[in-house]
């Protein structure tokens, strides 16, 4: 599925559905494998670094694995940041995109934005845009900015008017990464309530990991319907991997990996419900 008809429903009947991002094909599987026990829809996210590393050819097997999925699914581009990047990114088979101009003017934010617009929607894809500026914690994959920059309530009316976007990725407070002991997350629910009142399109939370789980669980209930996890499903799949190659003798995927997934659908499991999603599947 797109992301449009995917997170139309989650909005229709309140929660979120998980957009996990994956950087090789054992934590793919493992990501459908806890979403189909689940039930719950599922969004495979990619960032351009992960394309760099897997591969646009990896992209077939990742299709033909979401047509046999149990639960509906949608091939995500995180944080498309040209042009470039996301027309590859159609022309490798995914179903939704998204262009980050975040730190561009808003006027330079609206013009590549509807440019991505116009073209994706031309063969049937949907659009992610953002507006306001996620923080960061780290130099690792994704990045952000030094300063978060909130969304304005207004100008994200005019944003989406402009760029005819399918949902908006909003800046509240979160940070890409995961957060040093000396900071401390918090999220302006006030401020999603009142985006929330004024923008009906689907609403997406970036930097959802190590996040407090009660202001995750209240965004959903005020409006939020997709959540982006990347570093917490990596950091259970890599310290269960650290703990397991403590055994020097091993060497095979085989033995190495199958614990580490395990650990990961523990953490991606813990994200499914507090979104909501559990069981959602059956409503699509």
């Amino acid at each position: 599925m797109n992301n449009k008809d995917l997170l139309a429903v989650a909005n229709d009947n309140n929660f979120a559905v998980p957009a996990f991002n994956v950087s090789d094909y054992a934590m793919l599987n493992g990501i459908f494998e806890i979403s189909e026990e689940k039930r719950a829809p599922l969004i495979i996210a990619i960032h351009p670094d992960e394309l760099s590393h897997i591969g646009v050819d990896m992209l077939p097997a990742i299709i033909s694995r979401a047509h046999r999925s149990t639960v509906p699914v949608s091939i995500h581009l995180d944080h498309g940041a040209s042009y470039e990047q996301v027309l590859l990114a159609i022309q490798s088979g995914f179903t939704s995109v998204m262009i980050d101009g975040s730190m561009l003017s808003f006027d330079d934010n609206v013009a590549i934005t509807k440019r991505i617009v116009d073209t994706a929607h031309a063969v049937g894809l949907s659009v992610e845009g953002e507006l306001g500026t996620i923080g960061k914690t780290d130099d690792e994959a994704e990045d952000g900015a030094a300063t978060i920059i909130y969304t304005d309530p207004e100008n994200a009316v005019k944003f989406v008017e402009a760029t005819g976007v399918d949902s908006l990725a909003i800046a509240i407070g979160t940070c890409h990464g995961i957060y040093p002991k000396t900071m401390k997350p918090e999220l302006k629910l006030d401020l999603l309530k009142e985006i929330k009142s004024r923008v009906s399109i689907p609403l997406v939370l970036h930097g959802g990991s190590n996040n407090p789980d009660d202001e995750i669980g209240t965004s959903v209930t005020l409006g939020v319907n997709k959540i982006n996890i990347s570093s917490d499903i990596k950091v259970a799949y890599h310290d269960k991997m650290r703990e397991v190659l403590a055994d020097l003798g091993l060497r095979e995927p085989n033995s190495i990996q199958p614990p580490c997934i395990a650990a990961m659908k523990v953490t991606a499991a813990q994200k499914i419900d507090l979104f909501g999603a559990a069981g959602k599947a059956s409503l699509y």
